[in-house]
């Protein structure tokens, strides 16, 4: 595969219109524009250069869960896109009483340009896609988080200048996260080791997917139970929380659970010294990760969380613009 041009090529034909709901539903290539788009504009954004392609578009986004890097950054790269964002929480919207998917996406349709919807279970997101006459983003389900993998994809990047033949190591429980950087390593020419305790596995259907992706673009992903192996001379370390939202119940279980799976000091030792650690955020200190590492001169948090603003412009430019 090749490597993303560090000047933008991007070319968006076959973009427009389209959902982003899953790595999946894309090519290798034309996520590769939409990370090359991502790094035009933010040097347009850090060069202080207007860019308005979105103005007097609007953005629905439905949020049914609790976000602050989602929607701070959907809401900000609508505006400095020179569009509109419009916040619709599940308690201010016809959802919470009970209206059918399919009858809200056919009105939307009608307001707005594009949707943006974090949920929880991911046929809600296929299903309004299917209903919708307009693009839908995944802002998060419970199957998969692709708007968060891309900018931590972005940012390994930035950081190590290229993609390919690289390690991405993932300790902790497969969720969402897992599942999305499973479809995605392959399509960016990565290597990916999984560490999960037993029973906390990722998604089987989706490792079947990745499985096949792997062949396909001739890379490496190991799954295990072994922190120490996945970690082993690898490029970057990733973890989140071991409790997502609607696991509540099962922290303490969890906690004894995941006890092994901990990022710390012993751990990163096994890793290339110079490594990068990421973490999704919001962070547990002190459970997943411990403050020397996630606090420490290996940890890019805050610059992956900044990306969250650039590739959500990139999206939004891709499918609205």
């Amino acid at each position: 595969m090749a490597t993303i041009p560090l000047q933008p090529t991007w070319q968006l034909g076959n973009w427009q219109g389209r959902d982003f709901l899953d790595f999946a539903d894309h090519s290798a290539l034309d996520l590769q524009d939409l990370l090359s788009l991502a790094l035009d504009l933010k040097d347009k954004h850090k060069k202080g250069i207007p860019f308005r392609p979105l103005a007097g578009k609007t953005l629905g986004m439905i949020f049914e869960k609790a976000s602050t890097r989602t929607r701070v950054s959907f809401e900000v790269a609508m505006f400095q896109l020179g569009g509109h964002a419009l916040f619709l929480s599940s308690s201010d919207t016809q959802l919470g009483r009970g209206e059918p998917i399919p009858d809200t996406a056919q009105v939307l349709s009608r307001y707005v340009d594009g949707l943006m919807i974090r949920t929880f279970g991911h046929e809600n997101v296929i299903e309004l896609a299917r209903y919708a006459t307009i693009p839908v983003i995944n802002g998060l389900t419970d199957l998969h988080h692709p708007c968060q993998v891309l900018a931590d994809i972005l940012t390994l990047f930035e950081k190590k200048g290229t993609l390919k033949g690289r390690t991405v190591s993932y300790i902790g429980d497969g969720n969402n996260m897992a599942n999305s950087w499973l479809v995605a390593a392959p399509k960016f020419g990565l290597n990916l080791r999984i560490a999960t305790p037993p029973g906390y596995e990722c998604d089987s259907a989706v490792v079947e997917q990745a499985k096949n992706l792997a062949a396909q673009h001739g890379t490496e992903i190991v799954l295990t139970h072994d922190p120490v192996e996945a970690v082993k001379n690898t490029d970057m370390i990733y973890t989140d929380v071991w409790a997502s939202m609607g696991q509540e119940e099962e922290q303490a279980q969890r906690l004894a659970h995941f006890a092994a799976y901990q990022v710390n000091g012993e751990l990163v030792k096994h890793a290339k010294p110079d490594y990068l650690f990421m973490h999704c955020l919001p962070a547990h200190r002190g459970e997943e990760v411990t403050e020397e590492v996630i606090d420490g001169p290996n940890s890019v948090i805050f610059d992956e969380a900044e990306n969250r603003l650039h590739v959500q412009k990139a999206i939004l430019v891709a499918t609205m613009g």
